[in-house]
C-alpha cells in the first residue's frame, strides 16, 4: 500500500475520497433544502397572519356617518340650507336601485341650488356584496354626470374627478369641485 488508505471494494484511493466528497455534498444540499423549506413555510405563515389581520381591520371599524358628515359641514362652513338630503323620487332618479339595498346608515347630500358640484353619499351596507352593488350604482351616477349629464364643461370636469370608495361594508361617493381630495382623505382616515 503505497498511499495508506484505499477503498476496500476496488483498492483505489481516489474512489473512496470521491464517494465521501459526493456524500458530503448531498448532505449539504439536503440541509439547504430543509432550511429553504422552513423559510418558505415561515413566509407563508407570516403572509397568512398579516392578511388575516388586514381583513379584520375593516370589520371592526364602527364609523358614524352622520357625525362624519356633520364634521364636514362644520369644517367647510356649510349651513343647513346649502346641502339637502337626497331622498324619495330624487334618490331613485339620481341613483336607480340604490334605495333597494338594505343599509345600516345612509347620508346623501346635494346642493339645493349651486353652480358648484358638491354631491356626496356615505352609506354602510349590511354586507360587502351589497356595498359592491351600491358602489356600482354610485359610479354610474359619476359617469353619467361626467359624460354630459352635468351640462356645463366645468361641472362635467368636476364630476370626472368624482370617486367611489369602498371600505368593507362602507361606501362613499364624493363629487366635490372644491374639496374632492380632502373629503376622500377624511373618509379613508375613518378606517386607518
Amino acid at each position: 500500500m503505497l498511499f495508506g488508505n484505499t477503498d476496500e471494494k476496488d483498492g483505489n484511493f481516489f474512489s473512496g475520497h470521491f464517494v465521501s466528497i459526493y456524500e458530503n455534498l448531498e448532505k449539504r444540499k439536503e440541509t439547504k433544502m430543509k432550511r429553504l423549506m422552513m423559510l418558505a413555510m415561515a413566509a407563508v405563515m407570516l403572509v397568512g397572519l398579516l392578511s388575516a389581520c388586514g381583513s379584520k381591520k375593516s370589520e371592526t371599524v364602527d364609523a358614524d356617518l352622520d357625525e362624519f358628515y356633520d364634521d364636514l359641514e362644520d369644517s367647510y362652513g356649510w349651513d343647513d340650507n346649502y346641502l339637502v338630503d337626497i331622498e324619495g323620487e330624487m334618490l331613485e332618479s339620481y341613483y336607480p336601485g340604490l334605495a333597494d339595498i338594505e343599509t345600516e346608515q345612509f347620508v346623501a347630500k346635494t346642493p339645493m341650488m349651486s353652480a358648484t358640484v358638491n354631491e356626496m353619499v356615505f352609506l354602510q351596507c349590511k354586507t360587502e356584496e351589497d356595498a359592491v352593488k351600491a358602489g356600482a350604482i354610485l359610479q354610474d351616477r359619476i359617469d353619467a354626470q361626467a359624460d354630459g349629464g352635468a351640462w356645463y364643461p366645468e361641472s362635467m370636469e368636476a364630476w370626472s374627478k368624482g370617486t367611489v370608495i369602498q371600505q368593507g361594508t362602507y361606501v362613499a361617493m364624493i363629487a366635490s369641485a372644491e374639496h374632492q381630495d380632502e373629503i376622500a382623505e377624511k373618509f379613508n382616515a375613518l378606517f386607518a
